[in-house]
């Protein structure tokens, strides 16, 4: 299987092009450097490679450029220079196979899952809860299952915080104590999510994983594009939601070892949003998922400013880096500038640190893994250009795009089935029904029920015997049947909420 180029070493003159060798695509990547040095043509390079060998990526479009994928780009003089810089004669303008997604569900095809399947644990982060909060809402979720109630959406768990605080005496001497003061803060949260349009996320039907992992019929992988430039702006929903579909791959996928390639490239911009204020246990887990889904043939690229963004632990792990220029101009610019040399395989020609600060845009130090997974020593290079579009599309482009979609009829239109809020709320209006009716007024016997009555009750013991039986057997088998159904549900619903227990140790 062809290499993917990255671009052309210019250490020595006797230097190479260099490539990202596809079976150890899955061994991980990281795509550091400054503002406008060249990150984001780094990853369009690296995505189309993976497409064009059959490697669908999913990533996200911070900045509304990373949509130029897919539609073919337009050639220029400087892309003509660099082109024939790197000696490349296969290169053609063209689009790659696209899915647009968004969470708001304007700019691509809604991305929903059920609260059920987020979790207590990640929802109280997205949340900002605190650990008193996120208690309570263990809690909920716990009732949700033993009382059969299936938790979709946001009105699910809202219906479920007024039963927690209705029935809250007896529920916090079952469950654990439960006060008016954390059920009110976790309704203040889930308020300010929605004004934020996250309301939209949750819900039915669900993204299947199947749907980020497309090929096209001529085996080119499918570029999955998820819209955060909105989303960006609220970083915990935005980390929270790329950690949950990382663990849901964690979880579904199954192990593959060692492939000729990967079965997805999942690419994490922004990636210090995923680390900063998470606590220690978090990290832990997070460092476990990326070293473990190597073997479900998933690799994990992280993109961020400064290689030091991404926890020690979890660097070491990434096999595949490309540096682009850090500006030394402050000693937080100092620090990461060290990090960055002191993290590459050294290369006798090259003074990495001094390097760094005097690379151009388009130029990088790139060091990937080669023969028997031994990283090649560090290389200055010019990076291969994309052969789509550097830059944003138009509206009409992006519903083009998205009118050609095989997917858009499956997701486009939202569904509302029955759930913990509409159960309560019939359970409610029975009960008020009840409350209203008249009171059961008292008959007169009729003459056989006289007789009985004047017989020391003799036929009505025998009735009863025979009916209350019945009435008996009727009862014990509607209760069976309820219970079943109880039972069926808690187990499905338990099954359906997916394993972020992988991340955070264990399902509650």
């Amino acid at each position: 299987m062809d290499p993917i180029l990255v671009g052309k070493a210019i250490t020595t003159p006797q230097s190479g092009n260099v490539y990202l060798q596809p079976k150890y695509g899955n061994r991980h990547g990281l795509v550091a450097g400054a503002t406008g040095t060249g990150k984001t043509v780094t990853l369009m390079t690296l995505a189309e490679g993976f497409s064009r060998i059959g490697v669908p990526v999913f990533l996200a479009d911070v900045k509304g450029d990373v949509a130029g994928l897919a539609v073919a780009g337009t050639p220029n003089e400087k892309i003509q220079q660099r082109i024939t810089e790197l000696g490349i004669t296969d290169y053609k303008s063209e689009a790659s196979p696209v899915l647009f997604w968004d969470l708001y569900g304007k700019l691509g095809h809604p991305v929903r899952t059920t609260v059920s399947e987020m979790g207590p644990h990640l929802l109280a982060r997205i949340l900002e809860l605190n650990d008193t909060q996120s208690g309570v809402l263990d809690i909920v979720f716990k009732l949700a299952d033993d009382r059969g109630l299936l938790l979709l959406d946001l009105e699910d768990l809202r219906a479920l915080l007024g039963l927690v605080s209705d029935e809250r005496k007896d529920i916090s001497t079952s469950y654990g104590l439960v006060s008016t003061q954390s059920v009110g803060a976790i309704q203040r949260a889930l308020l300010r999510l929605e004004q934020e349009g996250a309301e939209m996320f949750f819900g039915e039907p669900a993204l299947e994983l199947a749907d980020l992992m497309r090929t096209t019929q001529d085996g080119r992988g499918v570029i999955g594009i998820l819209a955060a430039d909105q989303l960006i702006l609220k970083p915990r929903l935005y980390s929270s939601f790329l950690l949950w579909l990382l663990s849901e791959l964690f979880e579904n996928l199954p192990e593959v070892g060692d492939l000729d390639k990967p079965k997805l490239v999942f690419v994490f911009d922004e990636a210090h949003l995923l680390f900063d204020d998470a606590p220690p246990a978090l990290q832990q887990r997070i460092e476990q998922v990326v070293r473990i889904i190597r073997s479900k043939g998933v690799g994990v690229y992280f993109c961020s400013q400064f290689p030091d963004d991404v926890p020690d632990d979890i660097l070491g792990q990434l096999g595949n880096r490309v540096q682009h220029a850090l500006r030394a101009f402050t000693p937080r610019d100092q620090k990461a500038v060290r990090t960055a040399a002191e993290t590459f395989v050294a290369n006798p020609n090259l003074d990495v640190a001094k390097a760094i600060s005097q690379l151009g845009v388009g130029e990088a130090l790139v060091s990937t893994l080669q023969e028997k997974g031994i990283p090649m020593p560090v290389e200055r290079t010019l990076i291969a250009p994309p052969r789509c579009r550097m830059g944003a599309i138009t509206d009409a482009e992006r519903a083009q795009v998205r009118a050609g979609s095989a997917v858009g009829g499956k997701y486009d239109k939202a569904i509302d089935r029955d759930s913990a809020a509409e159960m309560l709320a019939k359970k409610a209006e029975v009960a008020t029904e009840h409350a209203k009716a008249p009171p059961a007024k008292n008959t007169p016997l009729k003459p056989r029920e006289q007789d009985d009555a004047e017989q020391g009750g003799f036929g009505q013991s025998v009735k009863d015997a025979v009916f209350g039986t019945k009435r008996r057997q009727g009862m014990v088998e509607t209760m069976a049947k309820q219970t079943a159904r109880t039972v069926g549900s808690q187990i499905g619903r338990q099954i359906l909420r997916g394993v972020l227990g992988s991340i955070f140790g264990g399902r509650r």
